[in-house]
């Protein structure tokens, strides 16, 4: 063949990969958008005219005079990288999206929905190699795709290229998420044995770091899928524990040795792993039965499963004397104001208003486990009670524990699920009472500089106190804590507590645009900056935490204590301010 023909034959073969790719790359969005459906017959479909374009990308990078032109000098680094991401496609589609999608239609989704009998853990335990498989098919493809060197590609190659790779990083991380699931839940769910979790019931009236005051536990019972609440109590049952359960020298210096001596404040410190081990060392301590693990919820994700099971009437007549005026049904949108407002209203009694909670949260679970959750709805609710950090999960088992750290669901400060310039901002009450449901909160970043080499990050919180003006008066004693604690009736004290990225520093904090003292601590290497903030019905006030010394050059995210308020509006969008 001459040069021009040759040319010209390249040419046509690059037009083959480049329009058969694109094609490719189109259909993901359509494929993930399928399998959330549930759609199992039209994903196959898709799967199927995927595998078709990247086996034709493959078989025209496959082309001897493609392979052949591949070793020259300036040309050849081209070729081989489109050779490699059509490989790589390919391998995706067949040994990757192709199995996953068999394997999503070979499972009965209603089947693994909570029932009276449990679930069909077999299904998922059948199905975990093949997502394993898939997962390790994709994870190879993008090790070999990261693995071009790009530097002298025509940017014709390299742009298609950095998006094969950043398509690939975000499938992998699904692909990796689906597998563990499948590798963990049937044995977590009590498979081969029965398993007991301590189950948390945040009360975020209360707030606590990672979400609010653990007012009342039970032990969750898992039996093949199967759910049960068993020995419920309170956490002010428990007492106090002297010498308190050990935690790390760091939380301790921040948070006291409350976290270890009273189970309602094991969640002062936003580090869940902490808090788990320190609930289960003090419910086995206390009561000498062990546990498998710990699981923690609050009364917005409790609204989240409510929209899977639809209203659960609340039918124990004991409940119902208790629930004086209260709804004799709980709804995803009357039982946040139920469980966290009205309850104090109208039960006066604190032991009462704490088994009001227990035994509503029994409801729902019973509704959950009887067999007519919408399981679509159910995962969908799930995901979003992981998603906003209000379901929280840690294991006993060292190898799961592992696994379930390296995700939100760990709710952990330090390790691989956090990102490189990650910031915390905590809330923990410090009025003794339950006024935060009537607390406004938003954070957000408002500098992002450069000096002397180093990143400047200052982060804002802006709180507010909507309580009533007369809330001295018409709020229950109980809510407002009455002065016990040397807050003002009707006033909240909130304890702010903010974390930087790894290695930085907290240089400044300022309360309404004035410097004032605060804490300055470590915690796992990061900076830890507290200050407390006391506001009166109506008032607000603005604290910036100014971090400095920061190496890390990625995005800055925003992670909060999940409050009484959706987390998209705590987590304010970016305002930056020039920099100096």
């Amino acid at each position: 063949m001459t040069v021009l023909a040759v040319t010209v034959w390249l040419g046509a073969k690059a037009t083959i990969i480049q329009t058969e790719l694109k094609a490719a790359n189109a259909l993901i969005p359509t494929l993930k958008s399928e399998i959330k459906a549930n759609n199992a017959l039209q994903a196959a479909e898709t799967v199927d005219t995927l595998v078709k374009h990247t086996k034709s990308a493959r078989d025209a990078a496959d082309d001897p005079v493609w392979k052949a032109a591949a070793v020259l000098p300036w040309l050849g680094p081209n070729l081989q990288a489109v050779s490699e991401a059509s490989i790589s496609a390919d391998d995706v589609a067949r040994l990757g999206a192709a199995p996953l999608v068999g394997t999503f239609q070979s499972l009965d989704w209603k089947s693994l929905a909570p029932t009276a009998d449990g679930m069909n853990l077999a299904a998922l335990q059948s199905a975990a190699p093949q997502v394993q498989a898939a997962a390790h098919a994709v994870r190879e493809s993008t090790r070999r795709l990261n693995s071009i060197e790009t530097n002298n590609l025509l940017p014709q190659v390299s742009e298609p290229l950095f998006e094969a790779r950043s398509g690939l990083a975000s499938l992998q991380e699904d692909l990796d998420t689906a597998a563990d699931v499948a590798r963990l839940a049937p044995s977590m769910l009590g498979a081969e044995k029965p398993k007991r979790y301590l189950l948390l019931m945040q009360n975020n009236a209360e707030s606590r770091a990672t979400g609010g005051i653990p007012g009342a536990v039970a032990v969750l019972h898992v039996d093949k899928g199967q759910l049960k609440l068993e020995a419920q109590t309170s956490a002010a049952a428990l007492g106090a524990f002297t010498p308190p359960v050990a935690i790390g020298a760091e939380e301790q210096v921040i948070y006291s040795a409350r976290v270890g001596k009273f189970m309602q404040d094991v969640n002062l410190t936003p580090d869940f792993a902490t808090t788990a081990e320190t609930a289960k060392a003090m419910w086995e301590k206390r009561y000498g039965e062990p546990l498998d693990g710990v699981v923690s919820l609050d009364p917005i994700a409790l609204s989240f499963i409510l929209e899977a099971t639809g209203p659960v009437p609340l039918t124990d007549p004991g409940l119902l004397q208790i629930a004086n005026d209260l709804p004799t049904q709980l709804t995803s949108r009357n039982v946040v104001q139920t469980l966290l407002s009205d309850a104090y209203a109208k039960i006066n009694e604190p032991k009462l208003q704490d088994v009001y909670f227990a035994e509503a949260a029994k409801e729902i679970f019973g509704a959950l486990s009887s067999g007519q959750t919408d399981p679509k709805r159910l995962m969908e609710a799930l995901a979003k009670g992981v998603e906003d950090r209000r379901i929280l999960l840690w294991s006993g088992s060292p190898e799961e524990q592992d696994t379930i750290g390296r995700y939100k669901v760990g709710g952990r400060v330090s390790g691989p699920v956090i990102s490189p310039a990650e910031f915390g901002v905590y809330f923990n009450d410090g009025t003794g009472a339950k006024m935060d449901y009537w607390m406004k909160r938003s954070v957000q970043i408002v500098k992002d500089c450069t000096r002397d080499g180093y990143r400047e990050v200052d982060v804002r919180v802006t709180s507010t106190n909507t309580a009533p003006a007369d809330a001295a008066l018409t709020l229950p004693a109980y809510v407002t804590g009455a002065g016990i604690f040397g807050v003002p009736a009707g006033t909240v004290q909130t304890n702010i507590v903010a974390y930087g990225p790894v290695q930085s520093h907290i240089d400044t904090v300022l309360k309404d645009g004035d410097k004032i003292p605060f804490a300055a601590q470590t915690h796992n290497q990061r900076a830890v900056g507290t200050s407390t903030v006391q506001l009166a019905p109506g008032q607000s006030m603005v604290l910036e935490f100014k971090f400095g010394h920061i190496v890390q050059l990625s995005e800055p995210k925003i992670v909060v204590t999940p409050t009484t308020q959706p987390v998209k509006d705590v987590i304010q969008p970016a305002n930056l301010s020039a920099c100096e």
